[in-house]
């Protein structure tokens, strides 16, 4: 039989649609080798990775396999995203935070003073403009990543001190772990502030470098052992009322990835933003109760006049930052006029929240 080239042309577009339709069918396995940026024994913080990781292999049934890598076994936390970014990994979970250095405007993709609680924050990134400027962040700062929100973590403590806090000259010349732009607003007040990953901030109080320390929520700071040192617990987490965790993938890995591989990794991220915010919010009472009646915390609520200290110095920082970096003023402005929308509904839909700090819980 003659073949026409007509005929040979005809035989090899059904071949790759063929091929096409098995592959999509059966998608080539990969393996995310996932550096972390926090323990997985750290409820609501690390531990959603595990889940992560599970939920992935599951649905995915087994063309996605995860390999998960605890905090410095393969890469430093503060290394991960130009680990990621270079291909020497090919994914990594951690909070934008950790880039303030290189891209001032990070913090606010993970968390920052006096902003949005968990409803206000998702609904900015999934249904404003969050999302599509949290990856022209790394973009325009040439990160070869595709980033997803992946975890969301409730109200931090605002940090445990070795003796009470008063007034702003107690700040002053305090040696304190602080993170992000939180810590900008102590400096500000007189603080030496430092940043130190998870696992190194109980030797530094231990040796006596650290007066103080924020990190968590109490749940997990209960972990990391903070209360054998530092008895005064301070509320509320002014500087972090709620926290997205990030997860990276090598743009090329993203790229190299199916169509119905990238939608299971997102739709297992957002499901995952909803359950880390969950389990947080259901194990921070009976950590309190721990802290107040087991470890002899004294929990502590700062006055007004400390909030309002703490927010004037914020929004000094606020507009220092904007006028250094321009991208910086591009999300405040977003994230800002989202705000304003946002409180319409806000203060006509909820219930006044009051306060009782003198109030124990049974």
């Amino acid at each position: 039989m003659k073949y026409t080239p007509l005929y040979l042309l005809l035989a090899l577009v059904i071949g790759a649609i063929a091929f096409g339709v098995a592959e999509a069918a059966n998608p080539r396995p990969v393996l995310l080798k996932m550096p972390i940026g926090f323990s997985t024994r750290l409820p609501a913080l690390g531990s959603p990775i595990i889940k992560i990781k599970d939920d992935l292999e599951r649905a995915s049934g087994g063309s996605i396999k995860v390999k998960l890598y605890e905090p410095n076994k393969l890469v430093a936390p503060f290394e991960i995203l130009d680990a990621v970014s270079s291909g020497k990994v090919n994914a990594g979970y951690s909070a934008a935070l950790y880039w303030a250095g290189e891209m001032p405007a990070s913090s606010l993709f993970s968390a920052f003073p006096f902003g949005p609680e968990a409803g206000e924050y998702m609904a900015w990134l999934y249904y404003g403009n969050g999302l599509k400027l949290y990856q022209k962040m790394y973009d325009n700062a040439g990160k070869n990543v595709h980033v997803l929100p992946c975890a969301l973590i409730t109200a931090e403590t605002s940090g445990w001190f070795t003796k009470e806090i008063k007034s702003a000259e107690d700040i002053d010349g305090l040696k304190i772990r602080f993170a992000g732009l939180g810590g900008k607003v102590l400096q500000r007040l007189g603080a030496s502030v430092t940043m130190l990953p998870g696992g190194e901030i109980f030797p530094a109080l231990e040796k006596g470098a650290l007066d103080a320390t924020e990190f968590s929520t109490p749940a997990i700071d209960e972990r990391l052992g903070f209360h054998r040192i530092a008895r005064y617990n301070y509320f509320p987490g002014w500087h972090q009322q709620a926290t997205i965790l990030e997860l990276l993938i090598n743009k090329d890995q993203w790229n190299a990835l199916t169509d119905q591989q990238r939608r299971l990794i997102e739709i297992t991220c957002k499901a995952s933003m909803m359950d880390s915010f969950a389990h947080g919010e259901a194990i921070q009472a009976a950590a309190l109760r721990r802290n107040r009646d087991e470890h002899g915390v004294l929990i502590r609520y700062w006055s007004d006049d400390m909030l309002a200290l703490f927010e004037g110095a914020w929004r000094q920082v606020v507009a220092e930052e904007a006028e250094k970096d321009a991208f910086f003023q591009e999300v405040w402005d977003d994230l800002s006029a989202f705000g304003v929308q946002y409180d319409l509904w806000e203060s006509h839909a909820f219930l006044p929240r009051a306060r009782f700090p003198e109030k124990q819980c049974p």
